[in-house]
């Protein structure tokens, strides 16, 4: 839905400059439209910005989430990091709690914390890249630096705020 709000976990730097060239190479051009992003709400109405402002706000205040990279998702046609939080799935579940009513289906269906680097291509090449980068894969920590307010624009993002922790983990 256009206009929707977004809301994602901010990648730490290292992380995020690794995650977002692996996306550039793997994802069809003309359909990257955004950077690498670990999406937290995929739609929540509009009417709730000043309320998610808040929230993000006051969520931020402590210790960063501690998170990790888990796996490889095979999306069929496309290909994700699986990721692991206990912290961030205890935001998520309050936040969710404050914003019933205001998300999307989507949002209010669950969780399957991701970073996808991959999507829209043919099963057969998402499984090659799975493949691929199974043969070294090791889980590893993500850090996690902020939350992020986006307004889905019909394909990219605007950035509406960003709202770094103030404790890294």
């Amino acid at each position: 839905m256009s206009g929707a709000l977004i809301v994602t976990a901010e990648l730490g730097g290292e992380d995020f400059a690794w995650l977002d060239g692996l996306r550039r190479r793997n994802f069809p051009l003309d359909r990257n439209q955004v950077p690498a992003h670990l999406t937290v709400f995929h739609a929540v109405a509009p009417s709730a910005e000043q309320e998610l402002r808040r929230r993000l706000a006051e969520q931020v205040g402590g210790v960063a989430p501690k998170a990790s990279i888990a796996g490889i998702m095979d999306l069929g046609g496309g290909v994700a990091f699986r990721i692991v939080s206990d912290d961030l799935d205890e935001l998520r579940a309050e936040l969710a709690d404050a914003l019933r009513g205001l998300l999307g289906a989507q949002d209010a269906g669950g969780w399957r914390p991701h970073i996808t680097i991959q999507n829209k291509v043919a099963p057969k090449v998402a499984r090659e890249l799975v493949l691929a980068l199974e043969g070294d894969f090791q889980p590893r920590p993500l850090r996690i630096a902020g939350l992020g307010l986006h307004r889905y624009l019909g394909g990219p993002w605007e950035t509406l705020g960003v709202f770094p922790f103030r404790k890294p983990s």
